[in-house]
């Protein structure tokens, strides 16, 4: 029976266990598996979303590409390192030419910034004082005397970068206010431009981000970890569901008034130097599993990461 030479790379660990090279190896592929299995989850409803909107193969493989190319350069600034367009291609995979023609376009947000939007800021801050005082549902749209009016909540929440009118035209466009006799009432209960596509998606690519980057951050090991949890159900009824969701909605008004009254207050306070952003979510999502391509979870489940509340 032929040996194979010490060093050789199919050398075995006596007794037949792998070598240490080998056991790295194996640990790493599984660790690859794992993350794509994570990323299959994560894309299946983005790839429902792009497929609605006819966005094909080529249109998702160049937008990869640029945010592989993007990612990679922040991590290698991270550690103190401007990358070269050879440290980028071995990161990412991508050969030399790709990176250099990525790096070299300049990229440009197609979608608004919606912690920015000075009509979601206005309605965030009406339905602070709607929730003191219930009264303040109409407001003159221009000062009557010492009172509120909504040229002066939109100069405040915008902090006077936006005029009052551009702010109150989009809202009547979206159906959030209505307009009459020199006044402006609020229709809506929150922020969810639903009359309009481009805001939505902007809504859903940060608030969206925001929940992943709090979970990644976890799974990377971030200390202290940050507040990422949730508590899920199966084998009950769709109508318990919607029950239930219908609770968290009561229950997320409230969170919601305090919530915006501390950041309104960290806002106010802060330097206009200040650069540090916040969100808070919640969701809920239920469906018929019989119907759908999910599994059954066990009942009474619960599953957190990051600091109790």
């Amino acid at each position: 029976m032929a040996a194979h030479p010490a060093g050789s790379k199919n050398a075995r660990h006596p007794r037949g266990r792998p070598s240490l090279r080998e056991g790295i190896a194996q640990n790493r592929q599984g660790q690859l598996t794992w993350v794509l299995g994570a990323w299959a989850r994560v894309l299946r409803p983005l790839v429902r979303l792009a497929l609605a909107f006819g966005v094909k193969h080529s249109h998702l493989d160049e937008l990869l590409r640029d945010i592989m190319v993007d990612e990679a350069r922040r991590t290698w600034l991270e550690q103190g390192v401007e990358p070269n367009i050879s440290q980028i291609s071995v990161t990412t995979g991508l050969n030399r030419k790709a990176v250099t023609v990525k790096v070299r376009e300049e990229g440009a947000e197609d979608l608004p910034r919606s912690e920015l939007s000075a009509e979601a800021k206005t309605i965030t801050l009406w339905l602070q004082m709607l929730a003191d005082d219930p009264k303040l549902r109409r407001l003159p749209i221009v000062a009557e005397g010492s009172g509120p009016s909504f040229e002066a909540l939109a100069r405040h929440a915008s902090r006077g970068n936006v005029h009052h009118r551009t702010i109150l035209d989009e809202l009547v466009r979206l159906n959030m206010v209505s307009e009459g006799d020199g006044r402006v009432a609020l229709d809506a209960a929150g922020f969810v431009p639903a009359g309009d596509l481009k805001e939505m998606l902007a809504f859903l690519g940060d608030n969206t981000r925001d929940h992943l980057s709090a979970a990644v951050t976890n799974t990377l090991g971030a200390k202290p970890p940050l507040l990422e949890r949730s508590v899920f159900a199966g084998g009950i009824s769709l109508e318990d569901c919607e029950r239930i969701h219908q609770f968290v909605r009561q229950r997320w008004g409230g969170l919601h008034h305090d919530l915006t009254q501390e950041m309104t207050r960290a806002y106010e306070a802060a330097d206009k130097s200040a650069t540090g952003r916040i969100r808070v979510g919640i969701y809920t999502y239920y469906e018929d599993t019989a119907a759908g391509t999910s599994a059954p979870v066990p009942a009474a489940t619960s599953r957190s990461s990051g600091k109790k509340a």
